[in-house]
């Protein structure tokens, strides 16, 4: 019996060493050493503090910014840990609104969202992704036609110039990986700290 029993504890403590300790440890020793500003969250410094990741989005509210998409997640209310509040772009709780396409809330929503745009350039059609929000909750990123439906609004706020502000857009453009993979999208909060830059150089 105990002959029998013997190889399976053995395997059992050699692959638990294996792939529980010596592969995770090697893979992450790897990627520290190949690829460190991605094995390290893709944090983004300014000054030398960190103020973000190029992989989690930011609420911007002023007109003076870029806003990225609409973000549903939520945090437990602190006055009612029963009830849930929305907290845009809580790292800690990625997630979806869960409303499908025939909620009336979802539609209410977007329908109020896409006016409030459209009044802000009625000279452009309303991307879609500045009424959606992505799966996550957390997306950093926008398509191009979104960063520059803003250009406008932007521009106005900050005193700039458009085609100043959508050479800026234009410029942070990020295209597909080996052309292929993903579709063209800018960072919202890389967009924004070059053009805090832009207007502080100018300024």
């Amino acid at each position: 019996m105990l002959k029998q029993i013997r190889p399976a504890l053995l395997m059992i403590v050699l692959f638990t060493i294996l792939t529980g300790l010596i592969y995770p440890l090697g893979m992450t020793g790897l990627g520290q050493l190949l690829f460190p500003h991605q094995a390290g969250g893709s944090l983004i410094e300014k000054n030398g503090k960190v103020i973000g990741s190029e992989l989690i989005g930011q609420n911007f509210a002023s007109a003076k910014y870029f806003h990225g998409r609409i973000s549903t997640t939520s945090e437990p209310d602190p006055k009612d840990a029963t009830k849930t509040i929305a907290v845009p772009y809580a790292a800690d709780n990625s997630s979806a609104s869960n409303l499908g396409p025939t909620s009336k809330a979802l539609i209410a929503r977007v329908k109020s969202d896409t006016a409030t745009l459209h009044a802000e350039n009625p000279s452009a059609p309303v991307p879609v992704d500045l009424v959606t929000s992505s799966a996550s909750g957390l997306d950093p990123d926008i398509t191009p036609a979104a960063a520059l439906f803003q250009v406008p609004r932007v521009a106005k706020a900050r005193g700039l110039s458009e085609p100043a502000v959508r050479q800026l857009v234009e410029s942070h453009v990020s295209g597909r990986l080996l052309g292929l993979i993903g579709e063209p999208h800018v960072n919202v909060l890389k967009l924004n700290m070059d053009l805090d830059a832009m207007q502080g150089s100018r300024g």
